[in-house]
């Protein structure tokens, strides 16, 4: 593992910074108890630990003030159907774009399939980005919400939600974001982007563990309870309570997966994202120009650093990505990511969804210069192995 050249941080980053190792364990030796169900001192102390984060996570996307309305859960996934499911009902029309991971496609495909929503995808440019002109043609009288990628698991692409958020408030519609790939990497201003419900995961660029991710909800969205259980508020009421955050919480939480999500998230404010987007896109360009200089090779939408974040997607010409992720993975010992990775549409949009998807190649915060030679030196060498 030391020796590892790690290109897969879109899926998860990797390594995480000490301190959220180094927190993690002693928070959980210490204080790894149920928060906000006892009244002694270790319980109390992390219920404490759990609304900071709730607070600093609220800060860091700009939500409206009230940090209970940042919920958490197993993963954006696992929030994406319950805002999904929570906010639609029978005869809404939601837009949503070609852009999505299956994490939106699928819960929006099955309340199509189930009667009800009706569905419009709306696709994107050449280059891998909306116009916000035609998310404005898309929706129609009784369009309840529009569901958009912040950032591309694929291409990378960072999209103009500002643009699209106003859209929206003036269209009086629900404007839902996924920025699983943005959170931690990109700027994330829920009011001034006019975004309604902003999704993240922790084990991505906010730097915490698997198994915890969670959303910011406005005030006045109309989001419907669809998970019951245990709170250790009012137990003796039946009905689930209808307040933030436990409408979108039940049952105890991820402490561990909290806590490092807390020290994930200072991690960040202590490094700003601006360094280290500057970082992480400085190496995603000498990436891009080296690999874009070997001969056989295709790269998909990447053309400059702007609205951009360090993802990058490659074929070699005749050849499976597949195997050339074992082939990277085996001879060089370098980490990427093979296939449709979960976003089918965006690869029949690009024509990559006959040939089994692309090779990505995802530059985190721990990369180096020397990461990048030896990816492009073993981009090279691949190639000329398959070249005719």
């Amino acid at each position: 593992m030391q020796d590892l050249i790690y290109l897969d941080n879109s899926a998860t980053s990797f390594p995480k910074p000490e301190e959220v190792y180094d927190f993690m364990r002693d928070f959980y030796c210490e204080h790894g108890v149920s928060p906000g169900r006892s009244g002694f001192d270790a319980s109390i102390q992390t219920e404490e630990m759990v609304h900071q984060t709730r607070r600093m996570l609220m800060e860091l996307f700009n939500g409206d003030g009230d940090p209970d309305r940042l919920t958490f859960s197993y993963n954006a996934s696992d929030s994406l159907n319950m805002i999904l499911q929570g906010l639609a009902e029978k005869g809404d029309h939601v837009v949503t774009t070609n852009l999505e991971h299956n994490s939106v496609l699928r819960p929006l495909h099955h309340l199509q399939l189930d009667g009800t929503i009706d569905l419009t995808h709306v696709p994107f440019d050449k280059h891998g980005y909306l116009d916000p002109d035609d998310i404005k043609k898309a929706i129609r009288k009784n369009t309840k919400m529009v569901v958009v990628n912040h950032s591309s698991n694929i291409i990378g692409t960072v999209q103009p939600v500002k643009e699209i958020g106003r859209i929206c408030k003036d269209a009086g519609v629900l404007f839902v974001v996924d920025g699983c790939q943005s959170a931690g990497i990109t700027e994330v201003d829920m009011q001034a982007m006019g975004i309604d419900v902003f999704i993240f995961t922790g084990h991505k660029c906010l730097m915490g563990p698997t198994g915890i991710g969670g959303s910011y909800v406005m005030k006045d969205v109309p989001v419907r309870c669809t998970r019951f259980g245990g709170t250790g508020v009012r137990s003796a009421q039946l009905t689930h309570l209808d307040e933030f955050p436990y409408r979108l919480e039940c049952g105890t939480l991820n402490l561990l997966g909290v806590a490092g999500l807390h020290a994930g998230v200072k991690w960040i404010n202590m490094k700003g994202i601006d360094n280290l987007h500057q970082h992480e896109i400085a190496l995603w360009d000498k990436l891009r120009k080296g690999v874009q200089q070997i001969e056989n090779v295709k790269t998909y939408c990447a053309e400059n650093t702007e609205n951009q974040n360090p993802v990058l997607s490659f074929n070699i010409d005749g050849v499976e990505a597949g195997e050339v992720g074992t082939m990277l993975d085996v001879d060089y010992n370098i980490a990427s990511r093979t296939g449709l990775q979960c976003a089918p549409k965006v690869h029949e949009s690009i024509g990559t969804a006959d040939i089994h998807g692309t090779v990505r190649l995802s530059v985190g915060p721990f990369n180096t210069e020397a990461d990048i030679d030896a990816a492009i030196q073993a981009v090279a060498e691949t190639a000329e192995m398959f070249k005719k």
